[in-house]
């Protein structure tokens, strides 16, 4: 089942404008090894639930996968050879808009290169460049 928002205060949202780099949640938090975005774009409840099955059927019930985003955006559309007018269309889809430097996905509890090699497949499903990153330690 796909992520979607368990109740909203609006159905129907603007798509609104994207743009800045990430201010939040652009560092690793929860895993050791992080999926960080270097692209601006919605990535969606489907793509999201593809990402986290990857990195779950790869780690074999191995570690930690951590979904950092949320898809609580309402996508609207309107059927094809509809007239204009008779206001906006129905919520097709929930996405996540993902800025520059946004953390998708963290891994914890296995080493580098299995993480690596998780994180490679989850990237592969996302409509986004990206790129792994790991936890800064203080010094």
């Amino acid at each position: 089942m796909a992520m979607m928002p368990k109740r909203v205060k609006y159905r129907k949202q603007q798509r609104g404008h994207m743009r800045g780099m990430a201010t939040r949640g652009n560092t690793v938090s929860f895993g050791d090894y992080g999926l960080q975005s270097l692209r601006l774009g919605w990535v969606t409840a489907k793509q999201l639930e593809a990402g986290r099955v990857a990195a779950t059927h790869f780690l074999h019930r191995e570690g930690r996968v951590y979904v950092r985003v949320f898809p609580d955006k309402s996508i609207t559309s309107k059927p094809l050879e509809t007239r204009m007018g008779t206001g906006k269309g129905e919520v097709e889809e929930w996405v996540a808009v993902v800025k520059p430097g946004t953390i998708i996905f963290e891994i914890g509890g296995v080493d580098e290169n299995t993480a690596k090699s998780a994180l490679r497949r989850v990237a592969h499903k996302m409509p986004l460049r990206c790129r792994m990153i790991g936890r800064r330690h203080a010094v």
